[in-house]
């Protein structure tokens, strides 16, 4: 007897049969696939957080039900663990195994197999909180979930619509309520106050920044962006765009923190609103990626991603580290991906260590969890400030010896409590962003001239099988197929400035290529050659090899 409640498990199951023509992979995202077919991933999800909770003796763990920065036809569904932070990646081929189970009985077998495996003693509570955003598919994905919730027994929290983010938040506020790192009230009211309270604060001397255009994606992020605009009062005036969150197909479409990203350019909705001056930024679906955008002097677009502002944000904490008098005993360091632009790390590592690991969030929260203070941004705008247990208790004792210094730790603490060091954030790296450009008089020319990013080309590559890509040292790197790393090499020295990588992608049977020149038309050049590289390895047929792959 497994001590499970089989009979509740087998009559929900019931409700919510997986469709069997369907493989389910959890991976760094979640799941992630088409609304229509996610209804038994949500119940089984439903049932493993239970599980999680209460492997974790009845600490809260997160269900976000949202596919981000996808099309509105996708879903999808995240778990989160107790301090806010993504689940714990042994667990995710469990997720995967149990979402697989082809039938009831089947998934039952899995569950006991699983719990005795896991050691997971059943007579510990479970507790769950759960959001959505604002897919249409969002509500009936819920209801399978609170099935699967009721199915194991839990106690379900509802947070409603809301932003990634703020359900991450949640959870780390819930799990640490009334101890001595209490992250916050756990309520959206608390994560307002505890953004808008410290924003405040850290420009209560500076000039009131000038209004601030925000393309909210048609998004949750606009009911965010709303609210946190009445928190904000008359400290800071937002100006919220693409809000239309009930129109049908509008999600994420043409516009958006991934669009402006992608394409390089403005959203055309935007294009008759912002003046050259002016600076502007896009979230994604779900609030969690920020783009930044200005026009500049002759109206020409100009794209500040997640490179430019670890850039901004990285230095401005160096320098007040340096005015705390801290600098000896507080490191700041960098996390990027291969696909940072080669003169943002080129400008970071002139400044602080800058380390380079794999693509995927939870390797750079991972890596940035080994620095004092740890900063990682990806390209695509999505990324956070994480400060140590150590570096939190340095400052709370610190004993400044001058003004300069003492201010310098206000901030620092202010900053501590302005960053959602939970996750990747739009609204709050938002606020982080218009605090450095308030203290350090910028505009978005200033900014953007921080350091020149080098030409660059991404080109995707269909293959047959992705799995023969094998790469190390941070995806930079291939090993196999044996002998293709050396003809890229050959190829990138024959371009000034060059740079070139390949990896799989994680999700679909494509291989990206990324490269680097100091001009444009050389980066394109270099970026469709390896590509060709790429095509011929995996036995295209060369009548077939698309034209531009020189």
């Amino acid at each position: 007897m497994s001590g499970l409640p089989v009979a509740s498990i087998k009559e929900l199951s019931e409700k919510h049969p997986k469709p069997s023509d369907i493989k389910f992979t959890y991976g760094t995202a979640g799941f992630r696939t088409l609304a229509s077919v996610l209804d038994s991933v949500l119940f089984r999800v439903g049932i493993l957080a239970g599980l999680r909770s209460k492997k974790l003796d009845g600490k809260t763990i997160g269900v976000m039900v949202t596919a981000s920065h996808n099309p509105e036809q996708d879903n999808g569904v995240k778990l989160v663990d107790p301090r806010g932070e993504m689940l714990e990646s042994s667990w995710e081929s469990h997720a995967t195994t149990l979402s697989n189970a082809s039938s009831t009985d089947e998934f039952i077998s899995a569950l006991e197999a699983f719990v005795r495996d896991a050691k997971i003693d059943l007579s510990k509570p479970a507790r769950v909180v759960y959001a959505m955003d604002t897919r249409p598919s969002g509500p009936a994905l819920v209801s399978a979930l609170e099935d699967g919730l009721r199915a194991i027994g839990a106690d379900g929290r509802n947070a409603g619509v809301t932003t990634t983010p703020i359900l991450h938040y949640l959870v780390r506020a819930i799990n640490t309520k009334g101890t001595a790192e209490a992250y916050g009230d756990d309520s959206e009211d608390g994560y307002y106050t505890k953004l808008t309270n410290a924003f405040k604060k850290l420009v209560s001397a500076k000039p009131t920044p000038s209004p601030l255009l925000i393309d909210c994606a048609n998004g949750v992020g606009a009911n965010a962006a709303k609210k946190l605009a009445e928190y904000l009062g008359d400290t800071f005036s937002l100006v919220l765009e693409n809000t239309s969150i009930t129109a049908p197909g509008a999600l994420n479409n043409a516009c958006g923190a991934d669009f402006v990203k992608t394409t390089q350019k403005l959203p055309s909705s935007l294009s008759n609103i912002i003046k050259p001056g002016q600076r502007g930024c896009s979230l994604d679906g779900d609030a969690d990626r920020l783009m930044y955008f200005h026009l500049d002097d002759r109206g020409q677009f100009r794209m500040l991603d997640g490179d430019k502002i670890a850039a901004l944000v990285a230095a401005f904490i160096v320098e007040l580290v340096k005015a705390a008098g801290l600098d000896e005993s507080i490191k700041v360091g960098v996390v990027q991906t291969a696909y940072a632009n080669g003169a943002s790390t080129k400008y970071l590592a002139e400044r602080l260590p800058v380390k380079c690991v794999s693509t995927g969030v939870k390797h750079l929260h991972h890596a940035a969890e080994h620095y004092d203070v740890g900063v990682y941004f990806e390209a695509n705008g999505h990324g956070t400030v994480l400060f140590s247990p150590d570096t939190l208790a340095k400052l709370a004792d610190y004993q400044p010896s001058t003004p300069a210094q003492s201010t310098a730790v206000e901030h620092l603490v202010n900053l501590t409590q302005l960053i959602n060091q939970t996750v990747g954030d739009a609204l709050s790296d938002m606020l982080l962003v218009e605090v450095v450009l308030a203290h350090k008089a910028y505009g978005g020319l200033e900014w953007d001239s921080l350091y020149v990013d080098l030409p660059n080309r991404l080109v995707k590559v269909v293959v047959a099988d992705r799995h023969i890509f094998k790469t190390v040292d941070a995806e930079r790197r291939l090993t196999s197929p044996v002998g293709l790393q050396d003809k890229i090499d050959s190829l990138v020295g024959k371009y000034e400035g060059g740079r070139s990588f390949v990896r799989p992608s994680g999700t679909e049977d494509v291989v990206r290529v990324y490269a680097e020149a100091v001009v444009k038309s050389q980066a394109d050049e270099l970026a469709f050659r390896v590509a060709g590289l790429v095509y011929d390895e995996t036995g295209g047929d060369p009548a077939t090899r698309p034209k531009e792959f020189l």
